[in-house]
């Protein structure tokens, strides 16, 4: 059996080019004992994943040159050898990686239900974004009745789930996001109680107008200009979330940080990183309460999805060029 697999192979500078990565054929070995054979059918493209390119210290060790580029994926048990507690027909998500089969000890899969949701949400709402939105608004910033919530990168595959769940919390609720179809989106399909539009407008007369009590809850997917324009409209004792910067991700030069920190002192308020993985041994909550919220209608299902693995890089660089909506997800096969 041929496994077709996205070798990592240069550090990029920038946006990634041709030669960041190469994809090749290669003959699965046969399975030693305690091994699984999953076929991937899902790859989960997400931000992150550039920052895992690079050789810096961080919450997570870097892709190593010559090591097949690492992604979230779902997919299916087709083999299996020896003892295992997972059986041939089971349905598991883990890091499979950009490739077509990938072999397992079992270690750091979960098994998924298909009966319960379609197998790309366990990449998207049922998955670490939705992790990443459930864990992020409710623990982190601690969000309450009546707060003020303004999310950057709110069409996004994080901050759709983050303004879903706010309002589910009786909070009013902003998001940012690039084009009138996005805050179209945000709005009349989310939800929201009003939208931001980054590239049509001055965000800071915006927030302004559409924030005029100020800004209790800051969830932060961008950096940037974004995240130094929200902190001058904290409210006392506001709660800013550094989820991602995703403006800076490609930056040739130094990271911009912001001006405006002092409005933390004045306001009395906190800014704070998370990385999802702390709240691992929660995931099966979250994943019920989010799975209740779905079928009560009062979360929606925001997915972009593409096909071919052989379409990688394209797909993947709709991250940056703003040319996708929700979650993104690479179909594995066409």
């Amino acid at each position: 059996m041929i496994n077709k697999k996205l070798l990592f192979k240069k550090r990029p500078v920038g946006l990634p080019d041709e030669d960041t990565w190469e994809l090749i054929d290669e003959k699965l070995p046969d399975l030693v004992d305690g091994q699984i054979l999953i076929e991937q059918e899902y790859i989960s493209l997400d931000p992150a994943m550039r920052g895992w390119m690079n050789e810096a210290r961080s919450y997570i060790k870097p892709v190593e040159i010559g090591d097949v580029m690492r992604a979230g994926s779902v997919g299916k048990v087709i083999k299996k050898s020896g003892e295992s507690k997972f059986n041939v027909g089971d349905y598991v998500s883990g890091w499979g990686g950009v490739q077509t089969h990938s072999i397992s000890n079992g270690e750091n899969l979960h098994k998924i239900d298909p009966e319960k949701s379609s197998l790309s949400s366990y990449l998207g709402v049922l998955g670490m974004p939705g992790m990443t939105a459930y864990f992020g608004i409710l623990e982190e910033a601690k969000v309450k009745e009546g707060d003020t919530v303004l999310i950057s990168g709110a069409a996004g595959a994080v901050g759709s789930i983050v303004g879903q769940i706010a309002k589910i919390k009786g909070c009013n609720v902003v998001g940012i996001a690039g084009g009138e179809k996005k805050c179209t989106f945000i709005k009349d399909d989310l939800g929201f109680d009003d939208a931001i539009d980054y590239k049509n407008g001055n965000v800071i007369k915006e927030i302004k107008s559409k924030c005029p009590k100020g800004i209790d809850v800051y969830f932060d997917n961008v950096g940037g200009e974004i995240l130094d324009a929200a902190l001058i409209f904290l409210r006392r004792n506001a709660r800013i979330v550094l989820c991602g910067a995703i403006s800076q991700y490609n930056n040739k030069d130094s990271i911009k940080g912001p001006k405006n920190y002092l409005s933390l002192l004045v306001n009395r308020a906190s800014i704070k990183g998370m990385v999802v993985f702390d709240y691992a041994p929660k995931y099966e909550k979250a994943i019920d309460q989010i799975s209740g919220w779905i079928q009560e209608g009062k979360i929606l299902i925001n997915e972009d999805i593409y096909e071919g693995i052989d379409n990688f890089r394209s797909v993947f660089l709709k991250l940056f060029n703003g040319k996708k909506m929700g979650k993104l997800i690479l179909k594995v096969k066409t």
